[in-house]
């Protein structure tokens, strides 16, 4: 066996690898360096474990921090991207045994401070990250679970405080996190509007939606206005990540009284727009009723980790409740591809990466 190697239990385990690494600020295909020497975390800390990526999923704010973060702030180079799945290679004392198949995601505190990222073969994360991978889902199924099934879990749930027999209203119902935030409504059975593309209607409504919005044939507010559901939705979420005012500030025609307006929290390309950013948050947040504010809740999703939200949706799965959605799956090597794809903004689910070429 080679000196550079060390052994845990029956895995191999080397002291270098490949990682995709963020070593700039820029575009993906600036920023990104594919580092075939990157160390391998061994000295864990207490509670974590370390896991031998199989697959690995994009997220819009994974490029969009690139091309936001200065240098300072990012502390480059890093490891990038969160959402993974793979094999536990050192439990490290932990519920978990070397052997198991996991998925889980690396961000917040996590990552900042440890540099370590889904685009690698191997992520050292928290064993409070993790839950076991179900099954009946494939590795490439499940790398993309984490944040969006987190993101939408708790924004209906936590904050949007959905219920059974309720109205929700999910705008872009086609993204990913769209797409889960209507799996769990119909799992509860909750009436469902969706708006997204036309491309996309027979997607959204195979996954549970009931009213179908095409957004390019006339902005989504004004065809809700026209059409006002009865009774008025009980929650509205902007699943998008985009700054849509006319939806928010036209609400009280179509959000009813007590109703929540949730939004994934937007992420501009680029440098931020300051002042559309400004103008954002005094609509959403700050302009009193008095002078034109709209008189509904308005509130953004701050998406934390949480192992029992985690294993709700890892439930989910293997009783048939929630399937994951996968637009397309790119090999390692083909990363940069896999974020081209991304950037079209027109994708029906998760962007997946295989790490190890072999893995469904």
């Amino acid at each position: 066996m080679p000196e550079d190697t060390l052994v845990s239990d029956h895995f191999a385990i080397p002291e270098t690898q490949k990682a995709w690494r963020v070593v700039r600020k820029g575009l993906p295909s600036k920023a990104l360096h594919l580092n075939e020497k990157t160390p391998v975390k061994t000295d864990l800390a207490k509670g974590e474990v370390l896991v031998k990526v199989e697959a690995a999923a994009l997220n819009p704010v994974g490029y969009k921090m690139m091309g936001i973060v200065p240098a300072f702030v990012a502390k480059f180079p890093q490891t990038a991207e969160y959402d993974f799945s793979g094999v536990v290679v050192n439990g490290n004392g932990t519920e978990f045994k070397n052997g198991q198949e996991v998925f889980g995601s690396i961000f917040g505190d996590a990552k900042s401070k440890s540099h370590e990222g889904a685009l690698a073969q191997f992520v050292a994360v928290p064993a409070a990250n993790i839950v076991e991978r179900p099954a009946n889902i494939s590795p490439t199924g499940a790398a993309g679970l984490a944040m969006v099934g987190l993101t939408a879990h708790q924004a209906i749930f936590d904050i949007g405080k959905l219920e059974p027999g309720m109205s929700i209203f999910i705008n872009g119902g086609s993204t990913a996190v769209g797409a889960s935030a209507i799996q769990f409504a119909r799992a509860i059975g909750c009436k469902i509007t969706v708006a997204a593309s036309g491309q996309h209607e027979d997607f959204v409504k195979s996954l549970g939606a009931d009213v179908f919005i095409d957004y390019t044939k006339e902005p989504v507010h004004r065809a809700l206005e026209q059409n006002p559901p009865e009774p008025k939705f009980h929650l509205i979420l902007e699943a998008v990540g985009n700054i849509d005012l006319p939806l928010y500030t036209h609400s009280e025609k179509y959000l009813a009284p007590g109703g929540i307006f949730v939004s994934v929290m937007p992420q501009p390309d680029g440098l931020f727009d300051t002042p559309h950013l400004f103008r954002y948050y005094f609509e959403a947040l700050l302009r009193p009723t008095w002078l034109g504010g709209t008189n509904r809740k308005w509130k953004a999703v701050m998406v934390k980790v949480d192992k029992e939200d985690l294993k709700t949706i890892a439930t989910m799965v293997e009783e048939g409740k929630f399937r994951p959605v996968v637009d397309s799956v790119f090999s390692f090597e083909d990363t940069l591809k896999a974020y081209d794809r991304i950037m079209t903004k027109h994708t029906a689910g998760k962007v997946v990466v295989k790490v190890e070429p072999d893995v469904e």
